[in-house]
């Protein structure tokens, strides 16, 4: 696929605002080919033949950082995943060392996780590499937006018009701003469904509506997307206990009776069954779409390296 504009304005992917809806939706086109090739195993290319992309996660994660491995490696780029516990970060080194060493190494992609949000746009400042935001802080995680954007086109081929619920803990949710400003820009409705000690003070800027009752807030939806409960960000009290949360915002099959028949169930994972959501709901074969969102990570990933990749600066 040829693109006549920039996809990744700046060389970097760090943020979902400020992308364009065209951007946005040939980004997906790109990824919707790498999902079929995927599918039919012909997708050993040597786009990144002879470039290195480096994993640098300070927090943990499974799906997004394994994701970008294979991606990485169907495209033929070689792998170095930085294990941050065992690195000169652990032993104090500033990020802004670190940037300097990985220079120096002729790093081609940094696939960046961080505590800190802007510590991704900080480095893509002070490296030559290309920069992807793998989740920065509460701030923004891009390609979880535009995987779930991706599975929720594979249903339901328009954006425009639909609405989307996302409920649970909205305030500490990288996952849920990102989501935000990539459905927003596609054209759909967004929903927010969560109590008001788990909703960020500036969500009356967001382009949102806001509702603290699961029932009103998933009627007619749909797509409802669950989150999880990020209690390691949480200073105690938010929620007053787990049995509780579930009672009144978990996704069972009453609540979700409320939104339409054909209505699709999406969660970012890792999921806290029975705490956000049931696991009857979770596994439901014909209603749950979790599992395609982790197979469409890879497609989308491979998809973004893609883009990124023409616009490296260093020749191979």
């Amino acid at each position: 696929m040829s693109f006549s504009y920039p996809i990744l304005p700046g060389g970097h992917l760090l943020a979902i605002e400020g992308l364009e809806a065209p951007h946005i939706a040939a980004l997906l086109d790109l990824a919707e080919s790498y999902a079929l090739l995927n599918r039919q195993g012909k997708t050993q290319r040597d786009l990144l033949k002879g470039r290195t992309l480096i994993n640098l996660f300070f927090e943990d994660s499974t799906r997004t950082r394994t994701s970008f491995e294979i991606a990485g490696k169907r495209l033929g780029a070689d792998i170095v995943n930085m294990s941050v516990s065992t690195s000169s970060v652990n032993k104090g080194e500033t990020l802004l060392d670190t940037a300097s060493t990985l220079n120096a190494m002729n790093t081609d992609i940094l696939v960046v996780r961080h505590a800190q949000s802007g510590a991704p746009a900080l480095l893509a400042q002070k490296v030559q590499a290309a920069v992807i935001n793998a989740g920065d802080g509460t701030h923004e995680h891009p390609t979880q937006a535009l995987l779930d954007a991706l599975t929720i086109r594979r249903h339901k081929p328009d954006l425009r018009g639909l609405i989307v619920a996302i409920c649970g803990d909205i305030t500490h949710s990288r996952v849920a701003r990102s989501n935000i400003h990539c459905l927003n820009a596609m054209g759909a409705e967004v929903r927010l469904v969560a109590p008001p000690t788990l909703l960020p003070a500036d969500v009356t800027r967001l382009g949102v509506q806001v509702f603290h009752d699961m029932t009103k807030g998933l009627a007619g939806a749909d797509v409802v997307m669950m989150l999880r409960l990020q209690k390691e960000r949480m200073s105690g009290g938010q929620v007053p206990s787990a049995r509780e949360f579930f009672r009144f915002f978990g996704l069972d099959r009453e609540k979700l009776a409320y939104a339409k028949p054909d209505a699709i169930v999406m969660h970012p994972g890792p999921m806290n069954r029975g705490v956000e959501i049931d696991s009857s709901i979770a596994d439901d074969p014909v209603r749950s779409v979790i599992g395609e969102q982790v197979e469409m990570g890879v497609a989308l990933r491979m998809a973004v390296l893609d883009v990124l990749a023409r616009g490296l600066r260093r020749n191979v």
